[in-house]
């Protein structure tokens, strides 16, 4: 199995415009991630104190457009 130091390594001595796909690979799985993690928080209702905190500003006429 190879190692993180020898990724490190094989990065570091890519050409630069390898490096930048790898890097632009990287930020898009990021990415990808983050919205899983979005979704799952989203159906799990851990984000509904959201809707009710606008809700409750609205409510309360505080609520800012954006």
């Amino acid at each position: 199995m190879i190692t993180a130091e020898e990724i490190k390594h094989a990065i570091e001595s890519l050409p630069e415009k390898e490096y930048v796909k790898l890097r632009k690979w990287f930020s898009e799985k990021d990415w990808d991630k983050w919205d899983e993690a979005i979704e799952l928080d989203s159906q799990s209702g851990k984000l509904d104190f959201l809707i009710e905190e606008a809700l409750a500003q609205k409510n309360k006429g505080t609520l800012r457009k954006l």
